[in-house]
């Protein structure tokens, strides 16, 4: 887990696809934390996304270094804690005037997730689950 966390920082921004109504749509985020053993994603609840997700928990995330992608299929988990919304503003101090004190926050963890590494100069997949 460590190593797509470190993947993720890397490349700072990551996209994520959700389903909505059998369309896919992809966005951008930045944000990824390690808190309590689990890897974390922040959002807010007022966002098309959170809807989709709580529809259909399932998603896709897809980043790239330049060399390297990886992908990770998992679960989005909601779990806007007090104890969780502010690890992720302490890791992200930026997002502390747009969220903090505000209901609308929400932070997700993945869930039954597998990572796989790819390159264009290698056929070897690293898979990664947790």
């Amino acid at each position: 887990m460590q190593k797509v966390l470190d993947f993720l920082k890397k490349t700072q921004t990551y996209y994520i696809a959700t389903c909505d109504n059998g369309q896919p749509r992809v966005r951008p985020f930045g944000t990824i934390n390690l808190f309590e053993g689990k890897l974390y994603i922040q959002s807010s609840h007022k966002k098309d996304f959170a809807a989709q997700v709580k529809a259909n928990p399932k998603v896709e995330i897809c980043a790239f270094d330049g060399e390297r992608w990886l992908r990770i299929a998992c679960e989005l988990v909601d779990n806007s804690t007090p104890e969780a919304i502010t690890s992720m503003m302490d890791a992200y101090p930026e997002l502390k005037p747009m969220y903090e004190g505000s209901d609308c926050n929400a932070v997700y963890y993945l869930k039954n997730a597998t990572a796989r590494f790819y390159s264009f100069t290698s056929d070897d997949i690293e898979v990664i689950e947790f």
